[in-house]
């Protein structure tokens, strides 16, 4: 159960849970921003008419082609809403390439590459729908539902979540938090395992450039890292010492590779061959974040680079693995091959 807690003048005041107006509201924001859901995803078809006369809430993209059917409970029974996720997959899966640049062109009013490479800066994928995913939007579920969406996840890696929305009042002004039934990170490699190779034993990593984040900074002072939230900064612990990462630049392709030397830690911590980070003249100041709460704040993991290249010079062909999460497996065996020719790798050991 989510709580959440005014501070006023040092003291806490509960905040009160209440229902949302509107359900509709949530779909509303979501096909806005699906970073509500902690998606980084592109909306392609709202009410999405299937073959059988059903409407999908939200159809979304991510970047590596696969689709995501998001659907809000509404006022259907939990049961209800398990069952019909799972029938919208089965119609889902059947979707062709030139089906969904059709359905997703009308919805969106634009070329569908166009609107693919200004949400995730790189071209669209040759072929899309290779995997897709399910998630159910809802206030709460009984426990009969969350059983079942368990089991389809762990028992036979079924990409399916739950993701929960809370609407808290205090003091006259109003929150929305949400939070997944499942460790999302834990279902989609789940999900991986049965539509992907095996794992190479190399790590993807993005090395989210821009903003704040300076890729001169992570190649002097040895380190990766993420903010912006325990959705992005717990990315990061899977990496441990010794793990090798490749790291990719959205829009360019993969700019290092290098070995972990020390695991997650607040990047107000870390400790450079120069001392404390902070204290070291950083090409973006802004990466300190100042001010913001520490659940936002970045956190690194220390690299040991041993061939890097600018973002210029980034190593990339046509159909090479990408991925939307911080860090992931690598598990295609071309763009594997490539980089350990194209970056010197030494596999002999």
């Amino acid at each position: 159960m989510t709580s959440l807690y005014a501070i006023t003048d040092g003291k806490l005041r509960r905040a009160q849970r209440r229902a949302l107006a509107k359900e509709s509201m949530i779909e509303d924001w979501v096909a806005a921003d699906p970073a509500l859901l902690g998606l980084d995803a592109l909306i392609i078809g709202r009410q999405v008419p299937t073959d059988h006369g059903k409407f999908i809430d939200l159809l979304a993209m991510d970047a590596t082609g696969g689709l995501i059917i998001i659907e809000l409970k509404k006022d259907r029974t939990p049961r209800e809403i398990v069952a019909q996720v799972l029938d919208y997959a089965s119609w889902v899966r059947t979707l062709t390439t030139p089906e969904i640049y059709e359905r997703a062109e009308r919805y969106l009013g634009s070329r569908l590459v166009t609107a693919f490479r200004e949400r995730f800066g790189e071209g669209i994928p040759e072929r899309l729908n290779a995997t897709h995913s399910m998630l159910i939007v809802a206030s709460e579920l009984d426990l009969a539902s969350r059983r079942i969406v368990e089991y389809l996840s762990e028992e036979y890696g079924v990409a399916i979540n739950t993701v929960f929305f809370n609407v808290f009042e205090a003091e006259g002004r109003e929150w929305l938090t949400t939070d997944f039934l499942l460790d999302q990170e834990a279902v989609e490699e789940r999900s991986e395992r049965k539509v992907r190779a095996p794992w190479s034993g190399y790590f993807f990593v993005n090395a989210g450039l821009g903003e704040h984040r300076s890729w001169s900074d992570m190649r002097r002072y040895g380190f990766i890292s993420a903010g912006g939230g325990e959705f992005y900064t717990k990315r990061l612990q899977q990496l441990n010492v010794g793990d090798e990462v490749f790291v990719y630049d959205k829009g360019n392709g993969y700019i290092g590779y290098g070995a972990v030397v020390s695991e997650a830690q607040p990047a107000s911590a870390f400790i450079t061959a120069h001392g404390p980070l902070f204290d070291q003249p950083l090409s973006e100041p802004r990466f300190k974040r100042n001010g913001e709460p520490a659940e936002q704040a970045e956190h690194v993991v220390g690299i040991e680079w041993r061939k890097t290249v600018e973002p210029a010079q980034a190593k990339r062909f046509k159909g090479a693995f990408a991925n939307q999460n911080i860090v992931c497996k690598l598990r295609d065996e071309a763009t594997v091959d490539f980089l350990i020719s194209e970056f010197g790798v030494d596999t002999r050991a």
